[in-house]
């Protein structure tokens, strides 16, 4: 393909992702991700480290 399809091929590309609007099941992809409102965060590093500035004195 010559420069000049292909640079024409890149801009088409890019401009039907940039002004195409995607409907997202948002619900389906947080399924998939198996992601639940019950979780909760839990840093499993956070005891591994002590605070080091946590006890500064000014």
């Amino acid at each position: 393909m010559g420069r000049g399809r292909q640079k024409a091929k890149h801009t088409k590309i890019a401009r039907e992702l940039k002004y195409d609007t995607y409907n997202v099941n948002f619900s389906s992809l947080e399924k998939e991700l198996g992601h639940s409102d019950d979780d909760q965060y839990v840093d499993k590093w956070a005891d591994q480290y002590s605070d080091e500035y946590s006890d500064e004195k000014a």
